[in-house]
């Protein structure tokens, strides 16, 4: 047997990479069937972004597999044919920097919806934008210096790449916290532990991803090998399942006693922004918790005469919709 000796110090950090990666494809195809389950009632592009995350996690998964197998058992006696990376390696950056733009995009426009900043949003915007073409920029790269050796002479693109998305996400997650934070009542205990929970989740996932990124680029500029593939491969999963835990989270933010259909049904079955009077379902009155009017985010307020006391009730759903329920209710 011949051939460099780098070639198993690279390949043993791939197969890493791969099995980190499928354990989340695992946890991603989980979500996804729960998502799919829960919430048949969101918007249309909301489905859309969802299923076009699946396929690319699965293309990113069934191209890395296919890398690993070919290498480590078809070319298990010839080290010489995998002395360089290929094609099918290279579609592991566009791949994993495309599916970070368009998680990048939903929460960016999650931004837009509750601060209304269309300047964050523009900016927000673009860093996705260029991160996602620094991630094809590296894959081409990878095409024209295949050497495993020579990874270092296009750090360029992949300092772009990782730097720019790590900048994204906590700048996300910065305007998130931000406006969730400032618009605690402090005196709701129920609306202000779910916006608690919601908080915790977007500085969870928000920095899961950005130090993800950011110490992928630092081992890949401090160790010139391919140690930091084990970090690279599993960070397409990482953005999936952030985007997957928060839509899915709503499940968890209502307080419901009925069936836990998330964002479509409210208490006793009846669906979110409807009220059942005297067995009647009727409109909420909509009223903007914010500056501007948006339908996207509002109070709904159910008032019943002859009342004393306040039963507080919260339901929220982040589609990104935010629905605050305050009921009146019959001391009787």
């Amino acid at each position: 047997m011949t051939g460099s000796p780098i070639v198993p110090i690279v390949h043993g950090p791939i197969l890493i990479g791969t099995v980190f990666n499928v354990l989340l494809y695992g946890i991603s195809l989980t979500q996804t069937a729960f998502y799919a389950s829960h919430f048949k009632g969101d918007k249309w592009f909301m489905k859309a972004l969802v299923f076009l995350v699946f396929v690319a996690d699965t293309a990113n998964v069934v191209f890395d597999i296919t890398y690993i197998y070919n290498s480590l058992v078809n070319n298990y006696y010839n080290p010489d044919a995998i002395a360089n990376a290929n094609w099918i390696f290279a579609t592991d950056p566009a791949m994993t920097s495309i599916v970070a733009s368009m998680v990048q995009m939903f929460f960016t426009w999650r931004v837009r919806v509750l601060t209304g900043n269309n300047l964050v949003a523009i900016l927000l915007l673009a860093g996705s934008i260029v991160s996602g073409l620094g991630g094809i920029a590296t894959s081409i790269a990878i095409g024209i210096v295949p050497d495993w050796l020579e990874f270092q002479r296009f750090e360029a693109p992949v300092i772009v790449w990782l730097v720019t998305s790590a900048v994204v996400d906590v700048t996300i997650t910065f305007f998130l916290t931000w406006h969730l934070r400032k618009h605690r009542t402090g005196f709701q205990k129920r609306t202000d532990d779910a916006l608690e929970k919601i908080i915790r989740m977007t500085v969870q996932t928000g920095l899961i991803t950005s130090v993800w990124a950011i110490v992928d680029l630092i081992v890949f500029l401090a160790i010139p090998t391919g140690i930091h593939l084990i970090f690279n491969f599993p960070l397409g999963k990482l953005y999936s399942n952030s985007l997957l835990s928060s839509l899915n989270a709503r499940s968890g933010w209502q307080y419901s006693t009925g069936t836990s259909e998330g964002a479509n049904q409210g208490p006793n079955g009846v669906p979110l922004g409807k009220t059942n009077v005297n067995g009647r379902l009727v409109p909420d009155q909509m009223v903007s918790f914010t500056q501007t009017v948006r339908p996207e985010v509002f109070i709904a307020v159910e008032s019943h005469e002859m009342s004393d006391r306040i039963d507080s009730k919260t339901e929220v759903y982040d589609g990104s919709q935010t629905y605050y329920h305050a009921r009146k209710v019959d001391d009787a």
